[in-house]
């Protein structure tokens, strides 16, 4: 299981890495994106699968909440983008339901753990920041549960954050939580800290430029437009 459960993060960074750095919307983008979400889903759920094991302890209940977030975020980004149905009210439903759920046990062993934790802030901030994170995706779910129909640019910017953050959430654990994999001449503070805050920075850029200038990066073959979208004009990644 620990295998599967390595192989799976490596799997998933380096697709992810790709998807990142792709043209939005071209084939490598499109593909990469969804050996992501699956290597993601394997990666994640081993992780939870190992953690419930010592649930009782708060690290590992601070795994178990990063794992259950990442699988919500990889979902529902790729539900984002994908042409909805008469299903799509129902699983909208389930996803706010998984991610609220997800959002108050996390503030709850957040506050359990302020008191108990020994630095204080460890893993109260991280579970605390979760939390916040989970219940805020639950009432963007929960606003299309009652109706709220997403133009183009903000189909894309839900999918671009949730996409990002879980690429964040498997960089920092890898490169910051895993340190200790590293050769010890590698293991410079700034040098792991770099692939996750590039996620970040990437991210926060085609976020702030999708809603800005609400252009949605497509392929340059014209595509037939999702129900619910609003036309316009598009750009490829440079």
């Amino acid at each position: 299981m620990t295998l599967v459960h390595i192989i799976a993060g490596l799997l998933a960074i380096t697709a992810g890495f790709a998807a990142l750095f792709a043209s939005k919307g071209g084939a490598l983008h499109r593909k990469g994106g969804i050996v992501f979400v699956a290597a993601m889903i394997v990666m994640a759920g081993m992780g939870a699968i190992m953690a419930a094991r010592q649930f009782h302890i708060p690290f590992q209940k601070l795994n178990v909440i990063a794992a259950t977030l990442t699988i919500y975020l990889v979902v529902t980004a790729l539900l984002t983008v994908r042409r909805r149905d008469a299903r799509s009210h129902t699983l909208d439903g389930v996803t706010t339901l998984v991610a609220l759920l997800t959002g108050f046990f996390a503030v709850a062993v957040g506050l359990d753990s302020m008191e108990r934790a020994k630095p204080w802030w460890f893993p109260t901030v991280p579970c605390l920041v979760f939390g916040t994170i989970a219940l805020l995706a639950a009432w963007g779910d929960w606003r299309l549960v009652n109706g709220r129909v997403l133009d183009g640019p903000h189909r894309i910017a839900r999918h671009l954050w949730r996409m990002g953050l879980a690429m964040f959430i498997a960089t920092g654990s890898f490169f910051l939580g895993q340190a200790k994999v590293f050769p010890e001449e590698y293991r410079i503070g700034w040098l792991l800290a770099a692939p996750p805050l590039t996620v970040l920075v990437v991210m926060l850029f085609w976020w702030g430029r999708v809603l800005v200038t609400k252009r949605v990066p497509s392929p340059t073959s014209k595509r037939r437009p999702r129900e619910g979208s609003a036309p316009a004009r598009s750009f490829s990644a440079g």
